[in-house]
């Protein structure tokens, strides 16, 4: 089992200060750029220690949120190619429908490939509901734009020789020719997230890692649908570090401690839903599929998905949102929801949210990497061997 560590990057300090939305529509006056700058860099030191650490590295991107100040999270990649030596480096994800220049995209990738010789992980992802009224886009064929800027990026980028043309539906360019090519040949492993099982089938039928952020109760379905597809076109087993996961872990030494930090990551549960009405599920944008599952499980925003109202930690652990306690609790979590799910490869986990400071956020990801990661990476290599033999 592998370990990622992601930050939003958020501008907490603001948070009190907005009322309503605090994306699209929020005031920027309650960014003030010195604060800013404090947290942009306190944010890339705690990656730099989780590199350290042996964690990996996920980065992400959102537009005019307080909640996420990644503008791009190429730049932040770029930044830590640099700065970092062991960390694999994951953008999930560059959202490509929202990018009108593929092409661009595609160069940016293989820079970075190249600067961190070799390290970098791709995700590209639809761009998130809210975010399209930024972009100028419609929802309407989302997906259509999204698979041609797939098939763009990876023509690109897997491309030797001379310079060619695209015409596609959505982009056309006369001469494609990028320089340099990805260290990684033919191309950096590829990640795409889903909730539901359609779009879970296509990433198994690519082969591709299939990630999905606290989707609970949807997991099995979506990850048993990939494994189905993916030895209907493989011929074999999806192995495990196929399967990737995205909740929040906080860590400490006692009870008492965890419930300290676990108070002061709260209010990034509290603050995520505060979106405008109109750009929650703008109509286009998710699957029938989707919006039937949302309408059977009462899903009134996806970092709820199937709780009840205020849950417990326990039913948090049980439900995929967040892995919180001392180091014997959290290994028996995510073991446990592991195995209820069909086995997870790659924990990707939210170690910094809401209020919890920079000494904190270290020592959490410390107490992990010391007390937790080993036995869970022992747990993982026993479910890969029976997987294994089982096939």
């Amino acid at each position: 089992m592998e370990f990622w560590h992601f930050s939003e990057q958020s501008m907490h300090p603001a948070w009190n200060d907005i009322s309503g939305p605090t994306k699209v529509l929020v005031d920027n006056a309650h960014c003030d750029p010195e604060i800013a700058h404090q947290l942009y860099n306190r944010y890339l030191d705690e990656w730099v220690v989780a590199d350290r650490l042996g964690y990996n590295i996920m980065v992400n991107e959102h537009h005019a949120s307080a909640n996420c100040m990644s503008a791009s999270c190429l730049l932040t990649l770029a930044i830590l190619a640099r700065q970092t030596k062991n960390a694999r480096l994951l953008c999930l994800g560059v959202p490509v429908t929202n990018r009108t220049d593929p092409y661009r995209v595609a160069e940016e990738l293989a820079m970075i490939d190249t600067i961190s010789g070799g390290r970098l992980e791709i995700g590209l992802v639809k761009a998130s509901p809210f975010e399209l009224a930024l972009s100028n886009q419609s929802p309407a064929r989302i997906m259509d734009r999204y698979w041609e800027a797939h098939d763009f990026v990876v023509k690109a980028l897997t491309h030797k020789g001379g310079p060619f043309s695209w015409e596609g539906e959505f982009y056309n360019y006369r001469n494609v020719n990028v320089w340099p090519r990805p260290l990684q040949q033919p191309m950096p492993p590829m990640w795409i997230t889903a909730s539901g099982a359609a779009t879970g089938r296509r990433i198994a039928q690519l082969g591709y890692v299939c990630a999905t952020f606290f989707n609970g109760a949807g997991t099995r379905p979506l990850f048993d649908a990939y494994k189905e597809e993916y030895r209907n076109t493989h011929g074999r087993a999806a192995p495990l570090d196929r399967f990737a996961y995205l909740a929040i872990m906080v860590c400490g030494r006692t009870e008492k401690e965890v419930q300290e930090r676990v108070a002061k990551v709260k209010p990034y549960l509290e603050v995520q839903p505060r979106t405008p009405k109109g750009w929650i599920n703008p109509p286009g944008y998710e699957s029938v599929e989707m919006n039937a599952m949302a309408l059977r499980m009462g899903k009134t925003g996806r970092i709820n998905f199937g709780l009840p109202a205020n849950p417990s930690l326990a039913e948090m652990a049980d439900g995929g949102i967040m892995f919180a306690g001392t180091p014997d609790q959290l290994y028996d979590q995510m073991s446990r929801f592991s195995d209820k799910v069909g086995g997870i490869g790659r924990m990707l986990m939210l170690g910094q949210a809401g209020y919890l400071d920079h000494a904190e956020t270290v020592d959490s990801l410390t107490l992990f990497a010391e007390q937790v990661a080993p036995r869970l990476r022992d747990y993982a290599k026993a479910k890969s061997a029976a997987v294994s033999d089982a096939a």
